[in-house]
């Protein structure tokens, strides 16, 4: 084994790195949850979660990873033989899909080619066609995070709009809450789900729902079996601070801290940072003579770009060679991309000297493993970036302005 020196470079697309801040208020101790002092936790990340949603609904913290916010969205408004309007646009779609489908929901799934995002085109048709309403719900993958597509999910919610249609729209944003805009209640979105370990800067954990009220009035009439997951026991005791049973209490610790770093820097700002960290990795992808696995400039991530190999070259072998030889682990290609992509992941708490080891990393590993590429992916980076500037916090609080029990 190669002896290391340093940080671990942590470049997948999530779990992120996590700041010294959130470290410094997980490691706290454990208190009452009954408590007083649990109660001011629990109201502030919840209403903290509603500014970082962008919305005024209701807000259910689990402590659970982003696979139990899937099926709290599922059993709390969906009936076994519902019908719902599903987009494959890559692997963790699919495994949505899966789970609807193991509740006995009828998924009409429109197939992709894991490089475009959902298209509001083709919602459209399939939701005017729908003329006795029999789709229950449209369900969308904001961010897909085995192939770098960002969907719209605003003109998702036009094509509702314009077919008049009930259905619900139900949207992941596992990786992208905090690190690409999304506008809950501004796109008519009715459940939202999301994880802690990604934008939001928290090891994994925490899983989130953001329902608006035509979502919660569903949840009263549907059929699905519930009790862990159920919306109705935790808006008995959200409102007062509390959770129907023991929850994450260090991770609401960290959870308060991240929200306070994301206002600091201000969420427009957060935005801005991720999509210039994206713009320069793809200009290094180009660069180096590589290419993109999304297809549509329209639907670039700003949280991962994923990069195709070129025919007959490993991408887990390239991922190997850097792991072993310069300690940064990389995204694999997942299912249908297996061995054909690797992932870079450029959100959470992540800067310009972060971004710019990163793609170091990459062209320094695709030399030593062989692989065909040209030199230069870094210096367009640098560029890139030395000739933009980085925005500037909505207000500039240093860390002794923090609270240490916060």
């Amino acid at each position: 084994m190669t002896l290391h020196t340093g940080r671990h470079f942590l470049q997948i697309p999530g779990p992120t790195n996590v700041p010294d801040r959130v470290l410094r208020a997980i490691d706290r101790p454990t208190i009452d949850h009954r408590s007083q002092e649990f109660a001011v936790l629990g109201r502030d990340v919840l209403a903290g979660m509603q500014r970082i949603f962008q919305t005024r609904g209701k807000i259910f913290i689990y402590p659970a990873s982003g696979t139990g916010a899937w099926e709290a969205a599922l059993v709390n408004t969906l009936s076994p033989g519902d019908r719902v309007l599903m987009f494959e646009t890559g692997h963790f779609a699919t495994l949505w899909r899966n789970m609807a489908a193991r509740f006995g929901i009828e998924v009409d799934f429109v197939p992709g080619d894991w490089r475009h995002g959902a298209e509001p085109r083709v919602a459209a048709e399939r939701l005017a066609a729908d003329r006795d309403r029999a789709i229950k719900a449209v369900m969308v993958v904001h961010n897909e995070t085995s192939t770098g597509v960002t969907s719209r999910i605003g003109q998702i919610r036009r094509a509702l709009d314009q077919a008049k249609h009930p259905a619900l729209l139900m949207v992941d944003t596992i990786s992208s809450l905090a690190s690409i805009d999304y506008r809950h209640d501004e796109w008519g979105v009715d459940v939202t789900v999301a994880g802690s370990q990604k934008g939001l800067m928290l090891p994994p954990g925490l899983s989130f729902n953001a329902v608006s009220d035509k979502a919660l009035a569903a949840s009263k009439l549907n059929r699905l079996p519930r009790s862990y997951w159920d919306w109705q026991e935790m808006d008995k005791h959200n409102p007062a601070g509390f959770f129907p049973y023991t929850p994450g209490t260090n991770l609401l610790y960290g959870l308060r801290e991240a929200i306070s770093m994301l206002e600091e820097e201000g969420l427009a700002n957060v935005f801005a940072r991720h999509d210039r960290h994206a713009e320069a990795t793809r200009r290094a992808v180009r660069a180096w003579g590589l290419e993109i696995l999304c297809a549509n400039a329209d639907e670039y991530s700003s949280s991962l770009t994923a990069v195709l190999m070129p025919d007959g070259y490993d991408a887990d072998r390239l991922r190997r060679v850097i792991v072993e030889r310069f300690d940064m682990s990389l995204g694999a290609g997942l299912s249908k991309v297996a061995g054909k992509v690797f992932r870079i992941g450029h959100l959470g708490s992540f800067n310009d000297l972060m971004l710019a080891g990163t793609l170091a990393g990459v062209e320094m590993g695709l030399q030593v493993a062989g692989m065909p590429h040209r030199a230069g992916g870094v210096r367009a980076a640098l560029d890139y970036l030395a000739g933009t500037s980085a925005p500037a916090p909505e207000h500039a609080a240093s860390h002794a302005d923090v609270k240490q029990d916060r």
